[in-house]
């Protein structure tokens, strides 16, 4: 069984909630330490039975609160080593005994939970995606992705859930008030995805037969839910997926959680 939750996602924090009913953890923890348990209070998670926060990458949006409730709970923090060298100075101390370092491409244990960090494209030292199986679940998080590549589907297909970036709509940040070279980051490949990407990719893994899908990571500026969604929804249209009705769109919101999805297939 697996339980989700979106904390928070978008450009000014991220964070997700995960449990298989007794083990709980999070994926990054870009809010402050009290918002962060603030949200946890909401679906009734407390953080002193927290038995992590995984870290996808060293941005401050996904790692501002993670030292603070590390030290505040006695939680260990998991990151890759190109992460923690990364990030160190960013989140302050952290005991040796809650500093744990997993490795790239390979699969661990948190208690029943399988756990495969997985590459991704961004500008950040190692940054990674998460995909969290039990024995026949599996919630993918891919977020922070400058473009989609055949590797990452790969690592995603199969999916119960995937929790995919639609950061911005290319025309609306073109036109913004973002400086040049920022635009040029997010457009890049080791930037953000935007929601034309988004909806190529879930046309290419409701084809697999992959159903539920959140929309997440959406800038503040140049994207809004309702366009994020219609997107998507012209893609899937497009490709003639949407009226199965097996298809499920959903958002991730940047000010509050979301639903708590649960999965259990014994």
């Amino acid at each position: 069984m697996i339980r989700f939750c979106s904390l928070v996602s978008g450009s000014a924090g991220n964070s997700y909630a995960f449990s298989d009913g007794e083990l709980r953890f999070l994926v990054d923890a870009g809010l402050s330490g009290k918002q962060i348990e603030k949200r946890l209070a909401e679906i009734n998670m407390d953080p002193r039975t927290l038995a992590g926060i995984l870290i996808s990458h060293e941005h401050i949006d996904h790692i501002k609160g993670a030292g603070i409730l590390s030290r505040r709970y006695d939680i260990p923090v998991y990151a890759n080593q190109g992460t923690w060298e990364a990030m160190e100075e960013k989140i302050g101390k952290v005991s040796e005994n809650n500093r744990r370092t997993f490795t790239t491409n390979e699969v661990f244990s948190m208690g029943g939970l399988k756990i495969k960090p997985y590459k991704t494209s961004h500008d950040a030292a190692e940054s990674v995606g998460f995909t969290v199986s039990a024995e026949k679940e599996k919630v993918s998080i891919a977020t922070d992705i400058g473009c989609m590549t055949p590797e990452i589907l790969e690592e995603i297909k199969g999916s119960d859930l995937v929790v995919l970036e639609a950061n911005h709509d290319v025309e609306v940040l073109k036109s913004g008030r973002y400086p040049y070279s920022l635009k040029r980051r997010i457009l890049s490949d080791e930037g953000h995805l935007s929601n034309d990407a988004a909806g190529d990719c879930i046309c290419d893994l409701a084809e697999l037969k992959v159903e539920n899908f959140i929309l997440a990571h959406l800038s503040e500026e140049n994207n809004f839910p309702e366009l994020a969604l219609s997107t998507v929804q012209g893609k899937l249209q497009e490709r003639k997926l949407l009226d199965c009705g097996k298809i499920k769109l959903d958002v991730a919101f940047r000010n509050r959680i979301g639903r708590v999805y649960e999965f259990n297939k014994s």
